[in-house]
């Protein structure tokens, strides 16, 4: 699977559930200049749920999970790599929707990163 195919994947599946809901309404109640204020505080709210995701991940390794153990609570699958799934999942669908093509964005990062130096110069 691609990238933007993940995207488009995580971003529909969100939608379908419900998650994007909210910003449909307030796009279609608010005028434009508070839709924009309410646009901002979404964005830091979906940021803060990818950094939990994030912390969930931590979590597990602290409670010596093993790197590729996925474990469950009762159907639900938990565990290191499906904590950093769901860090993906996530942000995939904060690019969906705000457009971003996120897979030319990484290979842009990936052709940058291979000239930068050794630690990116920082001293041993």
């Amino acid at each position: 699977m691609k990238i933007n195919q993940l995207i488009e994947l995580a971003h529909n599946n969100a939608v379908r559930k419900g998650f994007w809901n909210d910003d449909k309404k307030m796009r279609d109640a608010l005028p434009d200049e508070l839709y924009e204020i309410y646009r901002k505080e979404s964005f830091a709210a979906k940021l803060a749920l990818i950094h939990g995701e994030v912390s969930e991940t931590l979590e597990d390794k602290r409670d010596n999970r093993g790197d590729n153990e996925i474990y469950f609570e009762g159907e639900k699958p938990c565990g290191i790599p499906i904590e950093l799934a769901d860090t993906v999942i996530r942000i995939a669908d904060l690019a969906g929707f705000l457009g971003i093509d996120l897979e030319k964005a990484i290979k842009r990062k990936l052709l940058y990163n291979a000239t930068r130096p050794f630690k990116h110069g920082k001293k041993l």
